[in-house]
C-alpha cells in the first residue's frame, strides 16, 4: 500500500504556498524559508537531512509531505567517458539522462517526458509511447544527480544543461520552464541561463509562447531537413508545423528575445546529405540569426537510416560556412552504450 498517496508533493508548492501551510500548522514562516532552501538550494532528498529543523518538525513534515526524489537506477560508462543513467521515478517509471564530458564542458542531457508522443522515425524514444510528463522537480533532480556524478568521477561540476533527452520539452511547457526557474534561481542551483539549451522538434505556437514569455535560455530546433516533403517523411510533427509556420514562429521568437537559434541537422546517407539539401538549409538560415550543428547519425535497431559519408558531410558543412553560417560538425558521444543522440529508449521496458 502506498502511504504517500495523500501526502502533498512539497516541491509542487511555491514559497508563498509553503509559508501558508506552515502558518496553518502553527509554525513560523521563516521555517518555510529554511525548508525551501533545503529543497532547492541544498537539493535535500529527505526531511531527515534538514538538520536545522527540530526533530518534531521533521516528523510532522514526514507525515504531511513527500519529496518525490528521483534515484539512479543504473549507470553505464562509455569508452569516451560519457555516462548514461537510467533514473527511476517515484511511480517506478524509468527515464534516461546522460553526462557528456568534453575538454571544455560538462554537459547534462536531461529528459522532460517518460517516453515521447512524437514519432520521429530516426529516434529510439519515438518508438516508445508517452506515459506522462515529468514534474519540474523530476527534471531538476536529474541535473542534481548528474552534477554529483560529474564531481565524483571527473572532479568538475556541470557547466551546461541540454533538454535533449527523452520527450518533447515544449509539450511539457510549464514544468520545463519551472525546472529552469529553479535551476537558475539564486535560491536554487544558481546556474546561468546562457548554459541551458532547450531542444524542440518544432511546435510553432509553443515557440511563439517562448517569445511571449521572453525566455533567457537557448533554443535549438531539430530541423534535419529544410524541405517539407523530406521533413514530413521523418518527422510527422512537420505536417502540422510546416517550415513556413516554423520560420514565422522563429521570427516572432527572435523579435521578442533577441536570442539566436541553433538548428540541429542529423545528416543521413542519401536522404538529406546532398548539396541541394545544404542550399535549402542555407535559405532557411536567413530567417533569423542562427548557427547549425551537423550531427552524426547513430543507427538504431528500428530504423534503416545510415550515417552520411564523411566527405559528403564535409562538403555540406563547407557550403554552409561559405554562406557565412556558423557550422559545427558534432561527433557522437556514448555510442557504445546507446547514450548518443536519438538512442535513448529504456531497454528494461522493451524486453
Amino acid at each position: 500500500m502506498n502511504h504517500n498517496i495523500h501526502k502533498t508533493d512539497i516541491r509542487s508548492l511555491s514559497l508563498d504556498e509553503l509559508k501558508n501551510r506552515f502558518l496553518a500548522l502553527g509554525e513560523k514562516a521563516f521555517r518555510a524559508n529554511q525548508v525551501y532552501e533545503w529543497l532547492w538550494k541544498k537539493s535535500a532528498f529527505s526531511f531527515d537531512e534538514m538538520s536545522n529543523l527540530s526533530k518534531p518538525l521533521r516528523e510532522k513534515l514526514n507525515e504531511l509531505f513527500v519529496i518525490n526524489a528521483v534515484q539512479v537506477n543504473t549507470s553505464q560508462f562509455s569508452a569516451d567517458k560519457t555516462i548514461k543513467n537510467t533514473f527511476i521515478l517515484h511511480d517506478k517509471h524509468l527515464i534516461e539522462g546522460v553526462l557528456i564530458p568534453t575538454t571544455e564542458r560538462m554537459t547534462a542531457c536531461v529528459s522532460s517526458q517518460v517516453g515521447c508522443s512524437l514519432t520521429c522515425k530516426f529516434c529510439a524514444t519515438g518508438y516508445m509511447e508517452r506515459k506522462r510528463n515529468l514534474n519540474a522537480d523530476e527534471i531538476y533532480d536529474q541535473v542534481v544527480l548528474i552534477d554529483k556524478q560529474a564531481k565524483e568521477h571527473y572532479g568538475i561540476p556541470l557547466s551546461n544543461i541540454v533538454y535533449m533527452g527523452m520527450g518533447e520539452p515544449l509539450l511539457n511547457y510549464s514544468n520545463v520552464l519551472k525546472s529552469i526557474d529553479r535551476i537558475t534561481a539564486e535560491d536554487g542551483l544558481n546556474m546561468s541561463y546562457k548554459r541551458i539549451t532547450v531542444s524542440t522538434a518544432g511546435i510553432a505556437k509553443m515557440i511563439k509562447k517562448l517569445g511571449d514569455d521572453d525566455v533567457k535560455f537557448n533554443l535549438a530546433l531539430s530541423l534535419h531537413a529544410a524541405n517539407d516533403s523530406k521533413r514530413n517523411e521523418i518527422m510527422p510533427i512537420n505536417e502540422q508545423n510546416s517550415l513556413a509556420a516554423l520560420a514565422e514562429a522563429l521570427k516572432y521568437y527572435f523579435a521578442k528575445t533577441k536570442n539566436p537559434v541553433t538548428y540541429e541537422y542529423i545528416i543521413f546517407n542519401n536522404f538529406n546529405d546532398e548539396l541541394e539539401d545544404a542550399k535549402e538549409l542555407a535559405r532557411f538560415c536567413k530567417h533569423v540569426p542562427c548557427k547549425v550543428n551537423i550531427i552524426e547519425y547513430n543507427p538504431i535497431a528500428f530504423a534503416d537510416f545510415m550515417n552520411a559519408a564523411v566527405d559528403k558531410t564535409e562538403i555540406f558543412a563547407n557550403y554552409l560556412k561559405k554562406q557565412g553560417i556558423i557550422t559545427n560538425i558534432r561527433r557522437s558521444r556514448g555510442k557504445d552504450i546507446d547514450a548518443a543522440c536519438g538512442q535513448l529508449a529504456v531497454k528494461e521496458e522493451n524486453k
